[in-house]
């Protein structure tokens, strides 16, 4: 069982994908993300997304990460961020977002 001074360590906040590529080198099918936390800066993930998203609608839509965790190196890729999401019975990821539009950056309390 994690205690609550455990959990607060761990930042999770709202950013704004602003770019989506391909990532032909990963191991699973997942996409580059690039997402902008607002004043904690513009961050890169990659997501194993690609079953239920096209690149063309991750764009502008907001979605929660964690943004603590140290680069971690996928392929010839550097992921600065976790995105979360819900991972179905087939895999599938469904993104966790906002119910509304909220300010990039803010904290998932």
């Amino acid at each position: 069982m994690l205690n609550w001074a455990d959990f607060e360590k761990i930042e999770m906040r709202v950013g704004t994908i602003i770019a989506a590529e391909d990532f032909p080198k990963a191991k699973k099918p997942a996409y580059q993300l690039t997402i902008d936390f607002g004043e904690f800066g513009v961050k890169r993930s990659s997501a194993q997304i690609t079953k239920l998203y096209e690149k063309a609608d991750l764009v502008g839509k907001q979605v929660i990460a964690v943004t603590n965790f140290p680069p971690k190196q996928i392929a010839n890729f550097m992921s600065e961020c976790l995105v979360l999401g819900v991972v179905g019975d087939e895999k599938e990821v469904t993104l966790l977002q906002p119910e509304r539009q909220v300010p990039n950056g803010l904290r998932i309390a």
